[in-house]
């Protein structure tokens, strides 16, 4: 086995271990509501979804893939929605979102994108280098991809809904 092929045996495990507790630290915080944290989300996942169909449109197993990942990241973000700690208090709206499902979700996306990055490496070490580009039209990176789209989209929206249907502690003293 070449040195080169240890090395990245060993960085692998600590690569995953560092986005980890990166993503720990990002998603597991309570954070203000603000507007835009929730409308961004709510509208460009759902288009880089169409843009994915789109491109895949010809490739019914691959549509079908993206299409099934979507849904169940709509389902699970509705659940996690449910999970999410939301305050309303003097200082402003907060939320403190739940960290298993996007962490699943996200880690499940960070998984096949390392799995492609290492089947790119071993073809690439090969003698006769299969052709790539197949690797972003395969129906299980198009399920990654649409089970972490439609989530991030979907618990945008159902922040989006919560932020937009209640009032501030402030405006209801007002009353």
């Amino acid at each position: 086995m070449e040195a080169t092929t240890l090395a990245l045996l060993v960085l692998i495990p600590l690569l995953v271990w560092r986005i980890y507790f990166r993503l720990k630290g990002l998603l597991g915080v309570r954070r203000q509501s603000r507007l835009w944290r929730h409308l961004a989300p709510a509208i460009l996942w759902p288009a880089s979804i169409a843009a994915a169909a789109w491109q895949v449109q010809a490739d019914l197993l691959a549509l079908s893939s993206l299409g099934a990942g979507a849904l169940a990241g709509v389902w699970i973000s509705r659940w996690s929605v449910r999970l999410t700690r939301l305050e309303n208090s003097a200082q402003g709206r907060f939320y403190t979102p739940d960290l298993r499902h996007g962490m699943t979700v996200t880690m499940l996306f960070i998984a096949r994108l390392l799995y492609g990055a290492l089947d790119l490496y071993i073809d690439q070490r090969a003698a006769l280098p299969a052709p790539g580009g197949e690797f972003l039209r395969a129906p299980l990176t198009l399920l990654a991809f649409g089970l972490l789209a439609a989530y991030y989209a979907a618990y945008g929206y159902g922040l989006l809904r919560w932020r937009l249907g209640e009032r501030t502690l402030a405006e209801r003293q007002c009353d």
